[in-house]
């Protein structure tokens, strides 16, 4: 592990739910949505264990974002009442849902002191996936991208060739190249493959799509509890 102080290496941030809070938007919408369909057998648990099997299909598919979001909850509804939404549910439906096409996000606390520190000791980049104007929408309103010197990246899927992929492009040392996220499937299961290591801040509001067992042997992922906890080994 980095001890305290030590330089000369690259820290590269995942986005959503790590430098702000994005999942906790969408929960808030699936929980209006389920109230609106008031489903008259299924509860709440069964009709959202669905509609995380919509979702996880639908990505492999379509990506990310708002839009494939939408495909999700309009897919949920046909399957449940044998029929498409009409005219007026699907205008209801969008509007349970116009928060989200506001892209601006406030990063969480702390944040941005911590990448201030950071990217004097070493060489930040940032690594995002989903739609491009989703997210970068969502860069450009958090004011962070300054902190980045090896720029902001937005690839549909983070994936290891993703990982390779950046390391190729940016001339990293994979040995010394450090992934930091709250997502054990995106941000660390594959970075390890890469070969880079990996940092797993856990976010307790995190996408359920996004969970996946990490090995505790593992010598290769630090795990911390706050963003700010950076500061003491980087």
């Amino acid at each position: 592990m980095p001890a305290s102080g030590s330089t000369g290496m690259t820290l590269v941030f995942d986005a959503d739910d790590t430098l702000w809070s994005n999942n906790v938007r969408f929960e808030r919408v699936i929980h209006d949505y389920l109230d609106w369909l008031a489903h008259p057998t299924l509860d709440r648990d069964a009709l959202y264990a669905l509609l995380l099997d919509i979702e996880a299909a639908n990505t492999v598919a379509h990506g990310y974002g708002t839009k494939v979001f939408l495909r999700s909850l309009h897919e949920l509804f046909e399957r449940l009442r044998d029929r498409p939404a009409d005219e007026r549910e699907r205008r209801e439906i969008a509007e349970l849902a116009a928060a989200l096409a506001d892209h601006r996000v406030e990063p969480m606390p702390g944040v941005a002191d911590t990448l201030r520190e950071l990217g004097g000791r070493h060489r930040l980049a940032l690594l995002t996936k989903g739609a491009v104007d989703e997210q970068q929408g969502k860069i450009d309103a958090s004011g962070l991208a300054g902190f980045f010197e090896l720029g902001t990246h937005i690839v549909r899927e983070k994936h290891v060739d993703a990982y390779r992929g950046l390391a190729e492009r940016l001339e990293l040392d994979p040995t010394g190249t450090w992934m930091i996220g709250n997502s054990p499937k995106s941000d660390i299961l594959p970075a390890r493959a890469a070969g880079w290591r990996a940092v797993h801040i856990p976010d307790e509001n995190g996408w359920a799509l996004e969970h996946a067992d990490l090995d505790p042997a593992d010598q290769g992922v630090l795990r911390l509890r706050s963003f700010q906890d950076l500061l003491r080994h980087f």
